[in-house]
């Protein structure tokens, strides 16, 4: 495993998301809610720029790896499914729409894995639809944690599940470009 500061980056992210999900354990005596709302939106929004980061870092100082490719959307689909989990947990986010965001992951990235040995990892490349859809995710996450007005004026809860909703309904979309472009392969053994 290389050690390089890109993937340490990255490794920081996964490391983020126990403290992410832990935060809603501690007591509500000792750490009110609305803290815990906050604190959790920044640890998210931090995670969330650190995905930027790392790839930045990895061009800028030429240390590309195997390991951070393969690291790097590990780390964002771990961080997106636990604010998930905790956001389930507290009731902020419909079951069915954690069940697509989450179900989706699983299978693309098995979709992903699959389409690499049958030597077909371009045909599944990552697409306009899934790019707006992760957007859409790392918008609505922070909104649904933080649960609260904005200025005063922006109620991101509201905000939060309508975006968090376009996201699922773009989880779908982009799982059934996917599909649709592994198609061609299926009959391929590998």
């Amino acid at each position: 495993m290389p050690l390089n500061v890109p993937n340490l980056v990255t490794l920081s992210r996964i490391i983020l998301i126990p403290l992410l999900i832990g935060l809603y354990y501690v007591p509500d005596s000792v750490l009110p809610l609305e803290t815990k709302n906050i604190a959790s939106t920044a640890v998210f929004i931090l995670a969330a720029m650190t995905d930027w980061l790392d790839g930045y870092l990895a061009r800028r100082l030429n240390q590309m790896s195997a390991f951070g490719a393969f690291l790097d959307p590990v780390a964002d689909k771990l961080i997106v499914v636990g604010a998930l989990v905790v956001l389930l947990h507290l009731g902020r986010v419909d079951a069915l729409v954690a069940l697509v965001i989450i179900g989706r992951e699983i299978a693309i990235s098995a979709l992903r894995e699959w389409m690499a040995k049958v030597g077909q990892a371009a045909s599944v490349a990552v697409a306009f639809v899934g790019k707006l859809k992760t957007v859409g995710q790392m918008v609505a996450i922070p909104l649904l944690l933080y649960n609260d007005w904005l200025f005063g004026t922006v109620n991101s809860h509201l905000l939060g599940t309508i975006l968090i909703n376009v996201a699922a309904v773009l989880t779908v979309m982009s799982m059934l470009y996917y599909l649709r472009k592994a198609l061609p392969y299926a009959s391929v053994r590998g």
